[in-house]
């Protein structure tokens, strides 16, 4: 049985794997996004999620809990100065993980791991969709939909 082993050891040492975090964390803070093998994206997630919601409450408590994880100045201070005023009406889910298929050398699964507001794409059809107001079922359809019929009639004669 299994119980209480959640922790995806990825084939190293405790050490070896805290590290290897910390650096894929310090390089997803500094570029907004990184192509790495999709169980190595699914820890990444779990470790950079709890850090980027400190990072919305700039103390120095919150601070030093970061910066014993992270371990680079930078990467701290970027996090907190840029990332957490982006995200700081976010109430979770900072990441996203988009599969991109195997890798061609060992046929491993690969997917890209993004922060969710600095992707422009998704976030132009997201704006448009916010803004948009909420309609009735019986209102708003039935004087919609005769109208557009008529002309396309009237097109094909």
């Amino acid at each position: 049985m299994r119980h209480g082993k959640k922790v995806n050891h990825l084939g190293r040492k405790t050490a070896h794997r805290k590290a290897m975090l910390a650096n894929m964390a310090c390089s997803l803070i500094e570029h907004k996004r990184i192509n790495t093998t999709v169980a190595k994206a699914k820890a990444l997630r779990q470790f950079v999620e709890p850090m980027i919601t400190k990072s919305k409450e700039d103390t120095t408590h919150n601070r030093r809990i970061v910066m014993a994880r992270l371990r680079q100045k930078d990467a701290v201070t970027e996090l907190f100065r840029d990332v957490a005023v982006k995200v700081g009406d976010r109430p979770g889910g900072y990441t996203r993980i988009i599969k991109l298929g195997n890798r061609l050398g060992d046929n491993a699964d690969m997917a890209m791991i993004e922060l969710v507001d600095y992707n422009e794409i998704y976030n132009a059809g997201k704006a448009t969709k916010s803004k948009s107001t909420r309609r009735s079922r019986r209102g708003g359809s039935k004087s919609a939909a005769p109208a557009p019929a008529p002309q396309a009639k009237k097109e094909e004669e």
